[in-house]
């Protein structure tokens, strides 16, 4: 109820700087008497996918709690899963500032953050001290100075020091803010990349008899042809599920709006539809070999019931929580 009034005045602020002092404010009132303003409890929705038992089928997607720092505020709205990161193996600062933009009009945000982040060693400490009992997925990315071709082992070693404490991981190719990233969502670097995270996967069970299923992140920019080729290299490779998508580079739909031409992945409303036409035609391309977890642009109980209807069986939210604040997260579930 307090949101708007809130949203309000944050919407005033630097986009960045605005998103630091909500988690930071929520953080400080976890565990006190004034929690009861955000925490909100919400009939359970079960969902079972990848060997994993959801609470319900809502989760909060990567990127608003990179660091793994406010796991507990984001469970007391009610996400079914909390998926933190992205996390790379070296601290980093990301991109110049600044590097956040909201396309007010459309209700979308552009980024160009660039994984900042402190390091996947500072993650996992904040992964040790936490109290959440929920499915937690790790988003894992790598460094902007790892050359493209040397970037599995940064994976490789992020997939390391987060199995024991992920209930899922999720490998980060598609986010246009890191040079050449996405080059590796092609062919046989793609392949490449599949093959040594699955015999990474397969070794890591053997020490901590744990099977942690391994997720991609794909971009919403693919054409037919290569989305087809990325859901057969998926299934090769026993890949346990696929996010689609990531942010948009294309501008199509916000043309003359404010920081529109701002360079970043563009997220939000306007990614919508695109989004779930990627979920519809990979859902045809994987035949049900594995599962979707759909975000993009989601801010409605129908836009998840379009995304479901399309073929997704989890889907994710971000800009829409920026938007329409915790009351979408009880709007959804209660509703699902």
């Amino acid at each position: 109820m307090l949101y708007p009034f809130f949203r309000s005045i944050l919407f005033k602020l630097d986009p960045e700087y605005a998103n630091k002092i909500i988690v930071k404010a929520l953080r400080f009132i976890s565990g006190t008497f004034l929690e009861r303003l955000t925490y909100q409890t919400l009939p359970l929705r079960p969902v079972s996918c990848m060997g994993l038992n959801f609470p319900n089928a809502l989760g909060l997607a990567a990127g608003l709690d990179k660091n793994a720092e406010y796991i507990n505020v984001f469970n007391a709205m009610g996400f079914g899963f909390i998926e933190v990161g992205t996390v790379t193996p070296l601290p980093q600062s990301g991109n110049s500032k600044p590097r956040i933009f909201r396309l007010l009009e459309v209700e979308g945000i552009i980024n160009r953050m660039g994984f900042n982040n402190y390091g996947v060693d500072y993650l996992v400490e904040n992964l040790k001290k936490t109290s959440f009992k929920g499915i937690l997925g790790v988003n894992i990315g790598k460094n902007t100075n790892t050359p493209i071709e040397d970037s599995k082992k940064d994976y490789l070693i992020c997939m390391e020091k987060v199995y024991s404490y992920a209930d899922y991981i999720a490998i980060n190719i598609s986010s246009p803010n890191t040079p050449k990233l996405r080059t590796i969502q092609y062919n046989e670097a793609l392949d490449n990349l599949l093959s040594a995270v699955k015999s990474k996967q397969k070794e890591l069970q053997q020490i901590y008899f744990k099977y942690v299923p391994v997720v991609v992140k794909i971009a919403p920019d693919f054409s037919i042809k290569e989305l087809t080729k990325v859901a057969s290299s998926l299934i090769y490779h026993n890949i346990d599920g696929v996010i689609a998508t990531n942010t948009t580079l294309d501008r199509t739909l916000v043309t003359s709006i404010k920081y529109a031409e701002e360079k970043g992945g563009l997220s939000g409303r306007p990614l919508q539809l695109r989004s779930t036409e990627i979920i519809r035609c990979l859902s045809h391309a994987l035949r049900g070999k594995l599962p979707i977890i759909g975000v993009g642009g989601i801010d409605s109980i129908i836009s998840v019931r379009e995304k479901i209807a399309a073929g997704a069986t989890l889907v994710q939210i971000y800009s829409g929580l920026i938007y329409k604040g915790p009351k979408l997260v009880k709007d959804i579930i209660t509703n699902l």
